[in-house]
């Protein structure tokens, strides 16, 4: 009795096992259907975007702590080309914004705040190039993967119907995790893309708020008196 217990258990064991090496992620990815693949597509285009916006935006948030008192030292001493040549050794928005309304002395105040503005929205539109595209990444890749549901359903219903006698449990579930396939990848590219979006907006935003509080401060600087 022992030994029979024994052996059932070992069995359910080696089953198990068995069942687990032959559903693997790979296997049912490839089992997918065709809709895997622009749910691929979509995913390495979000990955693309996320790692190529990061660095652009980690590279234009680095604007030294000094790089303002540097200007505003060399302003006060009248130092224009000086302090041109700080702002051009400085790859940044916020150096490209100051170097124009430096560029702008001598202009009256409400000119240097309209040149600085145009310049901080052409630098704008840099730091949120193709944002909305992964928003759309974020949305359209679930409903891509429902879509592929749908349509696995349907075939499997197809194959059920064409199936003469009785239905097999196994036909029927193996279509059905199978049309589910898509729905989870879709899913999954969609959570990914929507998150990476929110984490780069929100980088996006601290810059702007960056670059606003410099023009700020530069203009400030041109309004106290010599």
């Amino acid at each position: 009795m022992i030994f029979t217990q024994i052996t059932t258990v070992q069995d359910t064991t080696d089953v198990l096992a068995n069942s687990t090496d032959s559903v693997r992620i790979i296997d049912l990815l490839l089992q997918g259907g065709f809709m895997m693949i622009p749910i691929l597509v979509l995913s390495i285009v979000a990955v693309y975007i996320f790692v190529e916006r990061g660095r652009t935006i980690n590279g234009a948030s680095k604007t030294p702590d000094e790089f303002m008192s540097q200007i505003r030292q060399q302003v006060e001493k009248g130092d224009v080309n000086g302090a041109k040549l700080t702002c051009q050794h400085h790859d940044s928005p916020v150096a490209r914004m100051i170097e124009k309304g430096i560029t702008r002395i001598g202009s009256p105040l409400k000119n240097i705040e309209v040149s600085i503005e145009n310049v901080g929205k052409i630098e704008i539109f840099k730091l949120e190039k193709n944002l909305s595209l992964l928003a759309t990444i974020s949305g359209a890749a679930p409903m891509l993967g429902f879509l592929g549901t749908v349509i696995g359903m349907i075939q499997a219903f197809i194959s059920i119907a064409q199936e003469e006698g009785s239905v097999s449990p196994k036909l029927l579930s193996e279509g059905i995790y199978t049309a589910m396939v898509t729905t989870a990848a879709g899913l999954f590219v969609g959570i990914l893309a929507y998150l990476g979006y929110n984490y780069l907006v929100t980088r996006v935003q601290k810059v702007i708020h960056k670059m606003e509080y410099n023009s700020i401060d530069f203009i400030d600087l041109l309004q106290e008196p010599r």
